[in-house]
Order: structure tokens, then sequence, then C-alpha cells
């Protein structure tokens, strides 16, 4: 890519940056997600900081600011009121201050923090930030090892497939099963106005997705009920990998600020969970697979979830397996990653998380391929992805076997990843 590409590129990224910005947060894009989004915030400072350093340290407190007492991070922030979206804070119904929803999201603003931290250009700024924000990651990270793991396996479940991201993985599809649609209250989806119905989950999935915040607000968002009340568990090796490393980061930021205990409580999650979490190694799939956890079994689907576990610190055989698998996609797909092997009949190429491309998700593997040696496959990775850009723009998401646009357009996260793709060429 020749340096007039790469200009031009970070220009048109940081002006999507500066259109959803909301002057103390972002919104992921304009109409189909009006609000802030945990994940989303965290990745999206990464891009900010090239433009406006306080101005990213400031995406992430604003986040924070809506931590409930018992340390839970809430996965969207009802900062105005905006009817263009279901579900809105009418139906999650979590008596907030602020408006929130009552899940969460991939813990990713420890490793947000600390990369902040490391590239910071106004040093005093960033220790006073970063030394605010530690205690609340780490409570963070505590409630998700005490509500999440009762049986302290060293993995946390997800309960609702929002919390992972990947809302209509085909990971979930029999564990999905199990939730009801019956009693599920009249509602109108909103994100059909905004984006293609043939790209965003099916009405059937919407209507379990409701039965669960029902049955979950029906328990008055007692997190200490949520977990077994769910007929949906799932383990997911990419949330767990991303919670492991955002522990490992968390360690290695408190150290730097001289918090030992911070450190050595974060460090004993890493290495729990890093050997809990080769019970979900796929001999068959070369790669990671979800367990059901209320099924007692591992799910037979081989998706991205399992690969974006090397961004955890896994071992060396882990991830060049790993990047054996990503090479041999890349066979069966134009851009990488694929977030389902299209050779399985349940992929779908357009539909939000059964097949698409994600670069937030591309970011994250590259960035653990990286630390692990694999710079090959992680070039690769990287390649691909600007490669969408100058082909599609700033899409939401992308098929990976033609390379056009879905979802939302003028993706806040997509320009923040281009901008740190960028950084790294």
């Amino acid at each position: 890519m020749s340096m007039i590409d790469k200009k031009q590129i970070s220009e048109r990224a940081a002006e999507v940056l500066r259109e959803n910005d909301r002057g103390t947060y972002t919104v992921p894009t304009k109409g189909l997600y009006p609000f802030q989004w945990n994940w989303d915030s965290c990745l999206t400072a990464l891009g900010l900081a090239q433009i406006d350093e306080r101005r990213a340290w400031q995406e992430i407190e604003t986040l924070f600011e809506h931590q409930w007492d018992d340390g839970m991070v809430p996965h969207i922030v009802f900062h105005q009121h905006d009817d263009g979206y279901f579900p809105g804070p009418d139906v999650w119904e979590t008596n907030r201050p602020v408006p929130t929803s009552g899940i969460t999201q991939p813990a990713v603003a420890g490793f947000a923090v600390k990369r902040l931290f490391d590239r910071a250009r106004d040093v005093k700024l960033a220790r006073e930030k970063a030394s605010a924000l530690l205690p609340k990651i780490t409570k963070w990270h505590q409630w998700f090892y005490e509500n999440r793991d009762p049986a302290k396996t060293g993995l946390v479940a997800i309960i609702h497939p929002w919390e992972s991201g990947r809302d209509n993985s085909i990971d979930w599809d029999d564990a999905f099963e199990r939730v009801p649609t019956e009693g599920v209250q009249a509602y109108q989806r909103r994100d059909l106005s905004h984006a293609n119905p043939d790209h965003r989950p099916t009405q059937e999935q919407y209507d379990r997705y409701i039965w669960l915040v029902q049955k979950f607000r029906s328990l008055q968002w007692d997190n200490s009920k949520l977990h077994d009340a769910s007929p949906f568990q799932v383990v997911d090796p990419g949330f767990n990998g991303i919670l492991i490393r955002d522990c490992q980061e968390t360690a290695e930021l408190a150290e730097a600020l001289g918090e030992d205990e911070v450190a050595a409580l974060n460090r004993q999650w890493v290495a729990n969970g890093l050997a809990a979490l080769d019970t979900l190694w796929s001999e068959k799939y070369q790669q990671f697979v979800c367990y059901d956890r209320a099924a007692a079994k591992l799910v037979d689907s081989a998706s991205i979830g399992g690969l974006l576990a090397v961004f955890a610190n896994v071992s060396e055989a882990q991830a060049k397996t790993i990047a054996d698998r990503i090479n041999d996609l890349a066979g069966r797909a134009k851009f990488l990653v694929p977030s389902h092997d299209p050779i399985d009949p349940r992929f779908d190429g357009k539909r939000y998380w059964r097949g698409p491309a994600w670069l937030i998700v591309n970011y994250m593997i590259a960035d653990g391929l990286i630390r692990a040696d694999q710079t090959e496959t992680a070039n690769r990775i990287v390649s691909s992805s600007l490669d969408l850009i100058l082909e599609s723009g700033f899409a939401e998401y992308y098929d990976p076997i033609d390379g056009e646009p879905c979802g939302g357009s003028r993706f806040t996260w997509t320009a923040a990843m281009v901008l740190e793709f960028l950084r790294e060429l």
C-alpha cells in the first residue's frame, strides 16, 4: 500500500470517528446503533488516541461511570432517548440513574487502557487516568468469575448470545433451542429499517433474545441468580480468551503502577483461565470450540470464537495450529477471517455472525498471532482487512467471499481498527 493510500484511508477513518462522536462517547454508527456500546467504545478508544489522547481516555471513563455496584459493566448505556433502537430502556427496566442494559460484553477495557498507557504522549495524564480505571476494571473481572463461573472452573459462561458480541453465531444454535419463544411480549424490531433483513438475525432468534431479557428482568437483574436461571449457558473460547488477555494486561498495568496485590489477583485469573481453556481444544477441528455448560458437552461448531482465543497467551503449538487453520480458510474465502467455515452448510456470508468477516476480530486475532510469532499469517489478515476497506469502505462487516459491505455503514470500530492496522504497518 502506497503512502498516498495510507494517508487517504487514515483521513477517511478519522472522519468516521468524528462523525460518530457524541462529545463524551461514540456511537457505533448513526441510526442502527444510537447509544454507547461496551466493547465498541474500548476498541474505538485505540483509534481515538491517534487523534486526541484525552478524548480516548474519556471514552472509557464514560463507560465506567455506568458500572453497576456489583462490578458489571453493561453492554449498552442509553445516554439519550432514541426510539430508533430496540430493545430500549423500557424493555430492559434496569432502573439505573442513566438507563443501561442488564447484560455485559467481552472485557477489552484492560487491554485498551494498557495500550493507551504504553503509547501515551502525555505520561502524567496516562498515569492519572489508568490509576483511576484500574480498580474498576479489576472489579469487573472479579464480577465475571464470581457470577459467571459459580463452580470455579476458571472459565466464565455467557447467559445471553448478545454478551458474546457474536449475536447469532452458529455456535449458539443448539443451546439456543432450549430458550422458549412462548410468552414473549409483542415488540417491533427497529434494526430492519436500518439494515437489510438478510444481513440480520432472524425473527425466531429475536424472540429468544427477548425471552431471555424478560426472564432476567423478572429476577430484578440479580446477577447472583441469572447464571443458574438461564437455559442458555455457553462457555465461549473467544469470550474467555479476551477476558484472560484482559486480566493479563491489567496485571501488567497494575505492576507498572505499583499495585502488586491487584497484579497478583489478575495473574491468578490468567493462570486458572489458561489451564481451563485447554479443555476446549478440539483435535477434530484443530482449534478451540465452545462448551454448552447446561448440556455438559462441547459444541460441534468450529467458528471464529475458537480462533479468537489466540488473543490470549495460548501455547505456541496451539497458536501455530490456529495460524494453519486460518491459512486453510483463506483457500475458501477471498477475504479473512470468515466468522464461520464456508464449507459448513450453515455458513451464510452475509448474515451477521454466521459467516461475515469483521475487522475488530481480525485485529485481535492478528494481535494474538504476532505475540505468538505467527507474523506471516497476521500480516495476511492485516492486508486482507485493508483490501476490504479499499474495496468496500468502512462497513460493519463484510461477505468474505465477494467483499460486499454488510450491516451498518461508516462504522466506528471498523474505522478505529483501520487506524490501528495502519499504525502497525
